[in-house]
């Protein structure tokens, strides 16, 4: 007997996945042609245009996980959020962007928008108060990401789809740190889901793409301005994105389980000032996030106290990296002020609570008794440094 409603890891491994006709293999075959049939065929197929047999699978699979009609798979995250807000906005009109967000579509909005005649405001917090001082007669579009990067702020979904009902507003939200195993906005009402695939839906460190979920309708547009712009994914790194997607429900569950304990152990440290995780009791946001999220994702970010080099930590680090990205199997470490936010000014940095202390930790899912030894001899060494430059 079927299941009515398969789980999460019957979709990552299932849903999507091509049939092999011809030898019966268990996976789904890699199909790399650029050129295809145009006649006598039901789908006229072209690599730009979407829908080759690995892209339209693939689709399946992110809009089944987000709960949502349809897909589209893209050559990055910003690819995917470029592409989905100007299928939306039009000169003259207007969009709603949250305090805090990714700093690479913070640049965008300020680089690129008002060179089509696009204005944007940010609010200045997360209430709703917040976002709706700022909604204007031409505002198109709310603009959200949650839980946010770098800090793990949580912005209420119910709030922002309530609003973009009432003021007839599509509601977009970058859903990459959450991913839909932790988190499906559009069970909350909001209307299109984003994602930098790049992350925990790839997993590995190995992909660069990006993920759009919505309605049939939404995503039609967005493939109205995909093939135009042409940010489309290789078939290649297409049917590897699926391969790791197989996996993510209990990748994602593994990155859960060792942030939580880490994040409780980091905030009892002596040398810890501050720990941004939303499954924290003393997170602000930590009910809010019990309320709309099933895990509170494998991210957090933290600040040493005063005195101590978040430099030198890094550096004392041997099994956490200190790399750039995040969301692979394996734990990762940097500094956002001098990579994810680096394109933003310094007092921009400061408005949104960046500083140069703070330090963004992927947590992995290697053991976490390592993961903390780790943590502690990077933490003995700069407790050295401290004392010797007390000492002269």
């Amino acid at each position: 007997m079927k299941s009515k409603s398969p789980g999460v890891n019957t979709i990552c491994t299932h849903v999507g996945e091509l049939k092999d006709e011809q030898y019966k293999g268990a996976i789904s075959p890699l199909y790399m042609s650029s050129s295809y049939a145009y006649e006598n065929v039901d789908v006229k197929r072209y690599p730009r245009y979407f829908n080759t047999p690995n892209q339209e699978g693939l689709a399946k699979k992110v809009a089944a996980l987000e709960h949502c009609e349809a897909g589209l798979i893209f050559g990055s995250g910003m690819a995917a959020i470029s592409h989905t807000m100007l299928a939306f906005l039009r000169q003259g009109d207007h969009v709603v962007v949250q305090k805090t967000i990714y700093g690479g579509a913070y640049n965008f909005m300020v680089e690129e928008l008002p060179k089509y005649g696009i204005s944007f405001d940010f609010t200045d917090g997360f209430t709703e108060t917040d976002f709706r001082n700022k909604i204007k007669p031409n505002t198109k579009v709310i603009y959200v990401e949650t839980p946010s990067n770098p800090l793990m702020l949580i912005t209420d979904l119910e709030m922002i789809s309530r609003l973009a009902k009432e003021y007839r507003l599509v509601s977009m939200i970058d859903n990459t740190f959450a991913t839909p195993i932790n988190q499906t906005p559009a069970d909350f009402g909001i209307d299109i889901m984003i994602h930098s695939a790049t992350k925990y839906m790839g997993g590995h460190s190995d992909i660069c793409a990006g993920a759009v979920a919505a309605s049939e309708e939404h995503i039609k547009k967005i493939w109205n301005v995909g093939k135009n712009l042409g940010g489309s994914l290789s078939d290649y790194t297409v049917w590897l994105l699926e391969r790791s997607m197989k996996t993510m429900g209990i990748r994602v569950k593994a990155h859960n389980r060792n942030a939580r304990k880490i994040a409780r152990w980091l905030n009892d440290h002596e040398l810890v000032q501050k720990v941004y995780y939303p499954g924290l009791k003393e997170h602000p946001d930590h009910e809010l996030a019990k309320k709309q999220m099933k895990g509170y994702t494998g991210m957090l970010s933290f600040e040493l106290v005063s005195g101590v080099d978040p430099n030198k930590f890094m550096e004392s680090l041997s099994m956490i990296k200190q790399s750039m990205s995040l969301a692979g199997v394996e734990s990762t470490i940097l500094s956002p002020a001098k990579t994810s936010h680096a394109l933003l000014s310094a007092e921009e940095r400061e408005r949104q609570g960046i500083s140069d202390g703070l330090l963004r930790f992927s947590i992995g899912i290697e053991n976490k008794n390592d993961l903390i030894a780790d943590l502690e001899h990077a933490f003995r060494e700069v407790s050295k440094n401290r004392l010797q430059k007390s000492l002269v």
